[in-house]
C-alpha cells in the first residue's frame, strides 16, 4: 500500500519522513509488509561479496537519502543501491556520511527520476515491552543462495527499550527471526512506521553437528535477541551529518539510574560478545528491578546453558514460564537444557509445548527431531520432524543435515546424500555436513568421493580431528596406508586422547606388519578407554603375529570379558590355543563362535581341524560337512573332509571329496593345490587297493 502526503508550499519538491503524533489503528501484517517492500532497499557491493539493507527516508528533487547501519557500508569500495523496482543505482562512497560518537548509522544517497516511497516515522518511546514489531531486509547472498526479494519474517515483540545505549547506539531489543544481510533495514511498529534501524541479530542458522559425533546436536531455540538503534537517536544527530529532515526528536532525558530494561540490554550485548557470566550478572539486576521480567529469566537461562549450568538454566526457564506460560522460547530453552541432562522425554515434552504455542516454530521441530534421532534412535520420528521444519522453513540447512543423518542411520545412504547436498547448497560452510556426506559415500564404497568430502570439511575447519580420522580410515580402505597414518597423526595432534585414532593407526600398522608399533597404539587406546574391547582383540592379533600366543590369549580373554558376544575374539583365541596345541580349548572357543554366528563357516572349519587333531574324525567330518552346506564351492572343505575320511578308512568317500576339491581348485586356477590334491587322491587310491587285497 502506497501513501501520498500533501506538503505545504514551502516544501514543494521535497518529501521527508513524517513524525506521526497520533496513535493509528494497527495494520495487518500484510499491510505492514507492503510498506516495508516500498521503503526498503538493498545495498550491495559490486563485487557481490557484501550486502545489507537500507531505508528511504527523504526525497529532494531527484535525490533520495537512505539511512542504514554504518557497518553495512563499512568498507571503502563500490556499492549499488537496488530499489523496490529492481533498478540499480551507483552509490558515491565519497558522499557516505557516518554518524559521530561511533553510532552505527550512516546515510547514503542516490539519484533517480523514479518515484519511491519515503518512510514514515513513529514514536519509539511508545514501544513498550510486548509491543508488536516487524523487521525487513535483504538476507546475505551466497554462491548457492540468491535472494531476489525482501525478507519479511513474522512479527516479534519488544523485549527492552533502554534509556542507556550499548556500543553502537543500540537501545531497542526485540524478538524477530532475522538473517545476516538484514542489517540497516527498518524496525516498524504496527502502523508501519519507522521506529528503529535493525543492526544486530541472532542469525537464523545453527551450527552443524550430528548423531554420535557425526550427526547434528540440538539446535538451540534461544531468545532470538535483535538490536536496533532508535530513530530518535538518528534525528538527534541528523544535522551533524548535514541531513535536514525538518523534524526533530524529543529532548533526551537526563541520565537517571539504570532501569531493568537498561540492564537487560546490557545483558543481551554481553551475551552477543560471549561474556556469559557478565550477561548473567546484568540479567540478574534486571530481574531484581522487575521480578516479572519473563524474557530476562529466559535469557539468563540461555546464558547459563552456554556455561553448561543446565540445572540453574532450567530453574530460570521455569520462572519465565510461571510468569508467561506462553513463552515458546522458554519451553525451547528448557528442552535444550533437559536434553543436555539426558532427560530426553522431558526435552520432547518441552518442544511439544513450544509447538502448541507456536506451530510455525521450525527450530522446535528441528530440536525435537534431533533428540528423537540422536538420543532415542527413533529415526523415522526424527525424519518426520525434520520434514515439518522444512515445510515451515525450506532454507533451514540444519534440518536437511539432520534428516540426512537420520537416513544414514536407516542405511538409506543415497537419500542421506541428497539431503546433505541440499544442506550444502544453502550453506556451503557446514563442515560437519561434508563430514557426514563423506560417511555416507564411504558406506556406498565411493571412497574417493568420501575423501574429497573429508578434505573439504578440513578446509573449512583445519582442527576437525574426526575428519582426519575418517579420511585416514578411508585411505586405509584404498590401501594408502602411509596417507592413512599421516591423517591419524594429525587427528592425534589435535586430540591426544583420541582413542579411535590410536586404534585405527594401530590397525594400519598391523597391516604394514609393524606389529610392535601396532601394540604401542593399542596400549594407548586401552589407557584412554580400558573398556575398548576391539583394542584388546587387535592387540592380541599383533601379539599372535609376534608368536606371543599366551599374551594374545590374555588379550582375547579380556575382550571377551568386556563383550561376551564378541565372536572374533573367541575365534582368534581358538586360533592361538590351537597353536599351543590346546585343542580342547580351541574347540570350546569355536563352539562359542558357532553359537553366536551359526552360519560362520570358518568356525566349523577350525573346529573340525581341532577335532581332527584329537582324532575325533567323525566330529571333524560333521564340521566339514557344515562348512560345505554353507559354502558348497569351498574346495578346502572338500579336501579336508576327504583327508579325514581317508583317516577314517572311508576311502571311496575320501576319493569322491578329493575329486570335487581337485575340480574346484582347477577351475580357480589354483595349480599348487590342484596338484597336491591329485597326489592325495593317488595315495588314497593306493590305500583303497591295499585294503581290498586283505
Amino acid at each position: 500500500m502506497k501513501y501520498h502526503h500533501a506538503l505545504s508550499s514551502a516544501f514543494i519538491g521535497v518529501s521527508i519522513l513524517l513524525l506521526q503524533p497520533q496513535v493509528a489503528n494497527a495494520l495487518s501484517s500484510q499491510q505492514v509488509g507492503e510498506i516495508a517492500q516500498e521503503i526498503t532497499v538493498l545495498i550491495e557491493g559490486t563485487d557481490k561479496k557484501d550486502n545489507g539493507s537500507g531505508i528511504i527516508i527523504k526525497k529532494e528533487g531527484n535525490t533520495y537519502t537512505v539511512l542504514t547501519a554504518a557497518h553495512v557500508v563499512g568498507k571503502a569500495k563500490e556499492y549499488e543501491i537496488v530499489t523496490p523496482d529492481n533498478q540499480r543505482y551507483q552509490l558515491d562512497y565519497s558522499k557516505v556520511k557516518k554518524l559521530p560518537n561511533q553510532i552505527d548509522l550512516a546515510v547514503v544517497t542516490f539519484s533517480s527520476n523514479q518515484n519511491y516511497q519515503v518512510a514514515k516515522v513513529g514514536n519509539p518511546d511508545k514501544a513498550k515491552i510486548g509491543t508488536k514489531v516487524y523487521v525487513a531486509g535483504f538476507p546475505k547472498q551466497t554462491a548457492s543462495r540468491k535472494f531476489s526479494s525482501i525478507n519479511f519474517p513474522p512479527p516479534g515483540q519488544i523485549t527492552a527499550n533502554a534509556n542507556q545505549a550499548v556500543d553502537g547506539g543500540y537501545t531497542l531489543v526485540y524478538s524477530v527471526t532475522t538473517l545476516p544481510g538484514m542489517s540497516g533495514g527498518p524496525l516498524l511498529n504496527e502502523q508501519g512506521e519507522l521506529i528503529g534501524i535493525h543492526g544486530r541479530g541472532e542469525a537464523a542458522t545453527l551450527d552443524d553437528v550430528t548423531y554420535d559425533e557425526i550427526n547434528p546436536q540440538v539446535a538451540v531455540v534461544k531468545s532470538n535477541n535483535n538490536l536496533a538503534i532508535s530513530i530518535y537517536t538518528f534525528l538527534r544527530q541528523a544535522k551533524v551529518v548535514d541531513v535536514d529532515l525538518g523534524i526533530s526528536a524529543p529532548l533526551l532525558q537526563v541520565a537517571q539510574a539504570l532501569t531493568a530494561e537498561d540492564y537487560f540490554l546490557k545483558g543481551v550485548d554481553k551475551y552477543k560478545k560471549k561474556d556469559y557470566q557478565g550477561a548473567i550478572q546484568d540479567l540478574t539486576q534486571a530481574i531484581k528491578l522487575n521480578p516479572k521480567y519473563a524474557i530476562a529469566y529466559n535469557n539468563r537461562g540461555v546464558a547459563r546453558s552456554e556455561l553448561k549450568d543446565y540445572q540453574e538454566a532450567i530453574n530460570d526457564f521455569n520462572q519465565a514460564l510461571k510468569i508467561n506460560p506462553k513463552l515458546a522460547e522458554a519451553h525451547g530453552g528448557r528442552g535444550d537444557a533437559r536434553s543436555n541432562l539426558k532427560d530426553y522425554q522431558g526435552a520432547i515434552d518441552d518442544y511439544n509445548q513450544a509447538l502448541k504455542i507456536n506451530p510455525k516454530l521450525a527450530e522446535a521441530y528441528l530440536n525435537r527431531g534431533t533428540v528423537r534421532g540422536r538420543n532415542l534412535h527413533d529415526y523415522q520420528g526424527a525424519i518426520n520432524d525434520f520434514n515439518q521444519a522444512l515445510k515451515i522453513n525450506p532454507k533451514l540447512a540444519e534440518a536437511y543435515g539432520n534428516r540426512g543423518a537420520a537416513h544414514s542411520e536407516l542405511k538409506d545412504y543415497q537419500e542421506a546424500i541428497n539431503d546433505f547436498n541440499q544442506a550444502l547448497k544453502i550453506n556451503p560452510k557446514l563442515a560437519k555436513v561434508y563430514y557426514n556426506r563423506g560417511g555416507a559415500r564411504s558406506e556406498l564404497k565411493d571412497y574417493q568421493g568420501a575423501i574429497s568430502d573429508y578434505t573439504q570439511a578440513l578446509r573449512i575447519n583445519s582442527k576437525y580431528a574426526n575428519a582426519y580420522n575418517s579420511r585416514g580410515f578411508t585411505r586405509a580402505k584404498l590401501k594408502d596406508y602411509q596417507g592413512a597414518i599421516n591423517d591419524f597423526n594429525q587427528a592425534l595432534k589435535i586430540n591426544p586422547k583420541y582413542a579411535d585414532a590410536y586404534y585405527r593407526r594401530g590397525a594400519v600398522r598391523g597391516n604394514l606388519k609393524d606389529y610392535q608399533g601396532a601394540i604401542n597404539d593399542f596400549n594407548q587406546v586401552i589407557k584412554i578407554d580400558p573398556k575398548y574391547a576391539h583394542a584388546y582383540s587387535n592387540r592380541g592379533v599383533a601379539r599372535y603375529e609376534l608368536k606371543d600366543y599366551q599374551g594374545a590369549i590374555q588379550d582375547y580373554t579380556q575382550a571377551i570379558k568386556i563383550n561376551p558376544k564378541y565372536a572374533n575374539a573367541y575365534y582368534n583365541r581358538g586360533v592361538a590355543r590351537y597353536e599351543l596345541k590346546d585343542y580342547q580349548g580351541a574347540i570350546q572357543d569355536y563352539t562359542q563362535v558357532i553359537k553366536i554366528h551359526p552360519k560362520y563357516a570358518y568356525g566349523y572349519n577350525n573346529r573340525g581341524n581341532a577335532r581332527r587333531e584329537l582324532k575325533d574324525y567323525q566330529g571333524a567330518i560333521q564340521d566339514y560337512t557344515q562348512v560345505i552346506k554353507i559354502h558348497p564351492k569351498l574346495a578346502q572343505a572338500y579336501y579336508r573332509r576327504g583327508f579325514v575320511r581317508g583317516k577314517f578308512k572311508d576311502y571311496q568317500g575320501a576319493i569322491n571329496d578329493l575329486n570335487i576339491a581337485a575340480n574346484l581348485f582347477q577351475k580357480k586356477g589354483d595349480t599348487e593345490n590342484y596338484q597336491k590334491t591329485l597326489k592325495l587322491i593317488e595315495k588314497v587310491q593306493n590305500l583303497q587297493k591295499g585294503s581290498s587285497k586283505k
